[in-house]
């Protein structure tokens, strides 16, 4: 779990530093929004965007997969077709999503594009925008499972004592019954000997009976 986690926050903090070397602004010191979308000209404008970003919301089929659609300041803008069943009808709704070397997807709004041109086209950037705040919530986590690594290597340790003890008790106990065992069996070969002797004394009465009989 630790690893993973490390793992994840490692690919975040890639994503963030990227997005934070490629960063654009305008001369007011607001970011820049240079998103490009495949079918429109680099110089596009907000209201462009937004307006293709609508249209593929409402027209793109992808089958459950994710297609490329443009970039965002090196990050992979895609589109996934997602197809649920209401009342015996299929429903279609179409999400939006960056992703960055990081191999992560990132999302705003939950994936679905406004309505509103100049939000829509803001939709990839705002979500990349939220990767402080994924970054932070990684490294809670981390903190939290260190926390909890001496308590869960306590019980691991504890574990493996009362297994030992158990093994322990398991062969002494084996050892006890093969005591006991050794104890029963010269009574038991005894008492088969006093059994053979006495059906032999049987036999050799009735024999005797038998030829007095023919006398």
């Amino acid at each position: 779990m630790l690893e993973s986690a490390g793992s994840r926050l490692n690919r975040l903090s890639l994503d963030w530093d990227n997005l934070q070397g490629r960063i654009q602004k305008h001369p007011d010191g607001t970011v820049a929004n240079p998103v490009q979308l495949e079918g429109l000209p680099p110089n596009a404008d907000v209201k462009q965007i937004g307006k293709k970003l609508n249209q593929l919301a409402d027209k793109a089929r992808t089958g459950g997969q994710y297609e490329e659609i443009g970039s965002l300041y090196g990050f992979s803008l895609l589109v996934k077709t997602e197809v649920s069943e209401k009342a015996g009808v299929n429903i279609r709704i179409n999400r939006f999503l960056v992703q960055g070397e990081g191999n992560i997807k990132y999302t705003y709004n939950n994936g679905i594009i406004a309505k509103e041109e100049k939000m829509a086209a803001m939709n990839f950037l705002n979500a990349l925008e939220k990767l402080p705040g994924y970054i932070e919530q990684e490294q809670k986590k981390i903190a939290e499972i260190r926390k909890g690594l001496p308590i869960l290597q306590d019980v691991v340790n504890g574990a493996w004592t009362k297994e030992s003890m158990l093994s322990e008790l398991k062969t002494e106990l084996a050892a006890v019954e093969r005591k006991i065992q050794l104890s029963i069996t010269p009574k038991n070969q005894q008492q088969e000997k006093n059994e053979t002797v006495e059906d032999i004394a049987k036999n050799s009465q009735n024999i005797s009976v038998r030829n007095n009989f023919r006398l």
